[in-house]
This record gives C-alpha cells, sequence and structure tokens, in this order.
C-alpha cells in the first residue's frame, strides 16, 4: 500500500465530493441496501447534498449520518486533513495549531480533534497473550504520584495502561490505585488465560486467585527478572511518549478530556504497524457509525 504523503493526499482528495465518496466507500462496502427495495441497488450522489438517492425508488441514503460528520458545518476536506494530520504526527497536534494551518476557529479546531479521538478509543475486546500493565500519573509539579504533602498543588490524576507485547495498549482514567479498581479494569480488558506482567504495587498481588498468570517485578531490587522475559520496560516506553508529548504539544490537559488524549496516543500505538493509520480512522467511522456522538459537553 502507497505511504498516504501530504501530496498523494491532496491528490485523492480534491474536494468533499470525493471524500463523501470515501466515506460511503466504507460505511457501505458491499454497496448501499435500499430499505424500500429490499435490496442492493444503484445509489446516485445528489447535487449540493450530502446524500445518495436510490436509482429505483429514489429513496435518499445519508452516510454521514450516526458518524462524527454528522450536522457538521466543516467541509468534509478540512476533516480529513485534520484526520491525517493526527495519524501521521507521534506526539500530537494542538487545536490552537489546527485553527492556525486549516483556517477555523479555535472552538471549531478543539470539538473537531475530540470528535476524532473519538473514533481513536479502543475496541474493548480483550487482550491474550503476553500483557504488561501499570500506572502513570498525569499533571501538577510533584514527584510521580498522586498525593504529594504541600496541600497547594493539585493532585495528579491516574492512567493505567495494560500493554499486549506486540499488539495494541488499553489506557484508562482511573479513579484511584486501589485494588478493585485495577482488577475491574483488568477482568475487563484481559481474557483469563492471559499472562500478565506487573511492578510489586499491592493491588496486584492477588491476581492469580482470579485465574490469571501474573508474574511481578520489584522495581526496587531489579527491572527484568533475569533468565526470563519478566519485566515492565515496554509499558515503561510508552509512558515516555505519552508524558512527553502532553508536555510538549498540549502543556495541560484538563481531567475532563484525560481519556481523549489517552485515546489518541493508545491508537497511535497500537496501529503503528499499520500500512496507513489514516485508513485504519476511516475503519473506525464505518465500525462506529451505529453510535450516535452526542455533542462535545
Amino acid at each position: 500500500m502507497q505511504k498516504l504523503s501530504l501530496k498523494t493526499f491532496l491528490r485523492k482528495y480534491p474536494h468533499n465530493e470525493a471524500c463523501l465518496e470515501e466515506i460511503k466507500r466504507f460505511v457501505f462496502p458491499d454497496g448501499i441496501h435500499c430499505p424500500k427495495c429490499q435490496k442492493i441497488t444503484n445509489f446516485y450522489k445528489l447535487d449540493g447534498r450530502m446524500a445518495y438517492s436510490c436509482g429505483v425508488c429514489r429513496t435518499q441514503v445519508y452516510p454521514l449520518k450516526g458518524t462524527i460528520f454528522e450536522k457538521s458545518t466543516t467541509d468534509l476536506r478540512t476533516w480529513f486533513y485534520v484526520m491525517w494530520v493526527m495519524s501521521k504526527t507521534r506526539s500530537g497536534i494542538s487545536a490552537r495549531q489546527i485553527q492556525r494551518e486549516v483556517g477555523v476557529t479555535y472552538k471549531c479546531a478543539f470539538r473537531m480533534c475530540h470528535q476524532i479521538r473519538k473514533l481513536m478509543a479502543d475496541d474493548g475486546e480483550p487482550m491474550d497473550g503476553i500483557n504488561e500493565s501499570d500506572e502513570t500519573y498525569i499533571g501538577g509539579k510533584g514527584k510521580n504520584k498522586r498525593y504529594v504533602p504541600d496541600y497547594n498543588e493539585k493532585p495528579k490524576e491516574v492512567v493505567m495502561g495494560i500493554l499486549q507485547r506486540g499488539g495494541k495498549i488499553h489506557l484508562r482514567h482511573i479513579p484511584n490505585t486501589g485494588k478493585w479498581t485495577i482488577l475491574k479494569q483488568i477482568k475487563e480488558n484481559l481474557s483469563t488465560d492471559a499472562s500478565i506482567y506487573t511492578d510489586q504495587l499491592g493491588a496486584y498481588q492477588q491476581l492469580n486467585r482470579y485465574g490469571y498468570n501474573h508474574s511481578f517485578v520489584n522495581h526496587k531490587e531489579t527491572y527484568v527478572i533475569k533468565g526470563t522475559d519478566i519485566h515492565t520496560n515496554s509499558i515503561e516506553g510508552f509512558w515516555s511518549i505519552f508524558k512527553r508529548g502532553v508536555t510538549g504539544v498540549y502543556t495541560h490537559i484538563s481531567p475532563k478530556y484525560l481519556q481523549h488524549y489517552a485515546d489518541e496516543y493508545g491508537f497511535r500505538y497500537g496501529n503503528r504497524k499499520a500500512d496507513d493509520m489514516f485508513t485504519e480512522m476511516l475503519r473506525q467511522i464505518a465500525l462506529k457509525k451505529a453510535l450516535q456522538v452526542s455533542p462535545l459537553s
């Protein structure tokens, strides 16, 4: 597959109609099934409208319905460009930079970025194989811990990650690092035949009782158990990418939207081996079309 460079992108999507046709191709890969004719028929684009009409009964179909583009007054080519930029960058891009590049208001750029991040949320499918689990803390100026002795400083926010070696990563903004909070995330995102490697945090110490093959590394003594593959170096490396991206690009992230940003970095990491992340994002439009995307509150 040819890499989608900016030159290729501009040639492939020269106008809104080309973008709409691409969305239609992903949303209806086998053709459009006419709800009135009860069969797949030929549909034709209506001039001046984001709709297609059945060549037999004239029933109209709207490919953008139920997607992040529904009811948006921003042209599709701008949406596609922002998606392309967010898929290409490895450290993220701020809404202020989007505002400068595409000429929209900051409010519009902010909303577009967060709607696109909804496409980047993981599918929730349980992971198997060898996994690493760890937590990190975002925000504040203190050391890497949630509560600090200086009461004038805001506490950090906790993000938990479960990384499948060679695969994807699940990230979740959680309220604390208590046993039941950690266990809930593991039960929801790991199959019981999976292996999980962690640090010495007490919340993980009873995972074997719940059917998981659990091993841990005591970081006070070592970072890799000699002669084994038991370590958490992979997810520690991801935290480095995530936190440096947050600090360098966004400077500050509101706890209200922290999950959206985590989804963005998780998507890029999980699709790092994909030929083209932009195409993967277009596939997510079709997969999540049935979900009505509510306005960002």
